[in-house]
């Protein structure tokens, strides 16, 4: 079948949002820094190093910025301990569905790996995915497609080959930009607003089949 499917992580394959959005206030408190009006919407699916300096302007002194996203993403990961995780509905049965068609199955998220290894640990998906690329394995965030074709590459599957599962703009961007088929998940979006940058759009990820993977790949 020589078909990739890469996956965004938070929104995807984890519901997140509530705890990213608390860990960045909380960690603004700490730093007594404010946060601008909508700042989860403005920074959604975008690296902390961006965030930082760029949309909350908050510094650009790089050992500044390397600290405070290191705490922002410990903050994180205690939420998501504190308050536990599951994949959001759909998701596991559509991994099976794609384990058991021979699809090999990758990440390529903006988040940091500790995070996923969290969420991987509490909820058991590891073995759903050949490989995971992260925040620390690339320089450039998206709308930049470096991350999805490092994915592509560690499943040794095209570009073209693969379909990409987003619910973020600049994520569904970085697809296109990679020459990959984009899937958009209305997880945190409405689908209407995705449309116009995706190639389909679901609500949950089992709504497709082997068979529409293929379909969309082939387009």
């Amino acid at each position: 079948m020589n078909l990739g499917a890469i996956f965004d992580w938070d929104g995807v394959i984890i519901d997140s949002a509530k705890q990213h959005e608390a860990s960045w206030e909380r960690l603004a408190a700490e730093e007594k820094r404010p946060l601008p009006p909508d700042h989860f919407k403005q920074s959604f699916g975008r690296k902390n190093e961006t965030i930082i300096p760029e949309l909350f302007g908050w510094t650009r002194d790089p050992a500044e910025i390397r600290r405070m996203s290191l705490r922002k993403e410990a903050i994180y990961r205690e939420l998501v301990v504190e308050q536990g995780t599951t994949p959001l509905p759909g998701v596991r049965e559509f991994l099976q569905r794609l384990h058991e068609a021979g699809v090999p199955c990758a990440v390529g998220s903006s988040t940091h790996r500790a995070n996923i290894d969290t969420h991987i640990r509490i909820t058991g998906i590891a073995p759903f995915f050949s490989a995971i690329v992260t925040a620390e394995d690339v320089t450039l965030g998206k709308p930049d497609p470096q991350v999805f074709l490092l994915a592509a590459s560690r499943i040794a599957r095209e570009p073209r080959r693969c379909l990409v599962f987003e619910d973020a703009f600049v994520g569904l961007q970085a697809a296109r930009a990679g020459g990959m088929k984009a899937v958009a998940v209305a997880s945190t979006n409405p689908a209407a607003n995705l449309a116009p940058w995706a190639d389909r759009v679901v609500n949950r990820l089992d709504e497709l089949s082997i068979a529409d993977l293929r379909e969309l790949v082939e387009q």
